[in-house]
């Protein structure tokens, strides 16, 4: 399950929200690196809902799979994006994968100066996508704030946060793997296959008690056929009989 992005590489939020053009909505803008026109990314794996020209180039994103929100809210989201100065490429159906660029900053609609303007929804894209609210602005459905929404990591660099704490993904810490102690090889004694008998006899034998006992002979390793030096090599664990 995906965790929402902050959208811009670089966060310089502009214009908080409930204040100015904000005013009764979460929406905030962000204006990037600097005053030129900078890239922004998909928080989340979605499809484009609605996009509206007649205005500033709006686009709803609505996540594929319901997300971790930072506040421990798992639903989908919608998110709005506006400004951007040309949204031809895009298209209502459209899937853009998490992190894919596909808006910028811009200046379409009622802007001064380049920036995005975007807002936070929960849950899927409902009715027209927005609402106009008791300030008389247009505002997402089911606004939230979007210090609840997104997430940070160490590839969004913080120019000015206006104030806002967002929660940070923290990046994963791999454990290795506990090493396997491998246990020692014991070599079991190797008989010799060359022997003229490989077979172990067995007698019983009576003692004095009356009671029976078993009694293994020796093995034949080897029968000496004259008088002479020989070598033998033997391996741990072995034993030589002699007859």
């Amino acid at each position: 399950m995906e965790k929402p992005i902050y959208p811009s590489p670089y966060m310089r939020i502009t214009q908080g929200y409930m204040t100015g053009t904000h005013a009764d909505s979460y929406a905030i803008d962000d204006a990037g690196s600097d005053s030129g026109i900078d890239f922004i990314v998909a928080p989340y794996t979605g499809i484009i809902k609605k996009i509206y020209t007649g205005d500033a180039n709006e686009v709803w994103l609505e996540s594929s799979e319901p997300v971790i929100y930072p506040d421990g809210t798992v639903d989908y989201m919608t998110m709005m994006f506006a400004h951007d100065n040309d949204v031809s490429n895009l298209f209502v159906g459209k899937v853009i994968n998490r992190g894919e660029r596909f808006y910028e900053e811009g200046t379409k609609g009622n802007a001064s100066g380049n920036h995005v303007h975007m807002e936070c929804g929960r849950g899927k894209f409902t009715g027209s996508g927005w609402h106009q609210n008791s300030a008389g602005y247009f505002s997402i459905n089911n606004g939230k704030n979007p210090t609840e929404c997104l997430w940070i990591d160490d590839s969004i660099t913080i120019l000015n946060s206006n104030g806002y704490t967002f929660k940070r993904i923290e990046p994963e810490v791999v454990v290795p793997d506990t090493p396997v102690t491998e246990k020692p090889i014991v070599e079991e004694p190797v008989e010799d296959n060359n022997s003229s008998d490989n077979t172990t006899d067995t007698d019983t034998t009576v003692d004095d008690n009356n009671s029976s006992a078993e009694v293994v002979k020796p093995k034949l390793i080897f029968t000496c056929k004259s008088d002479d030096i020989y070598a033998i090599e033997l391996k741990a664990g072995q034993k030589l009989y002699l007859e």
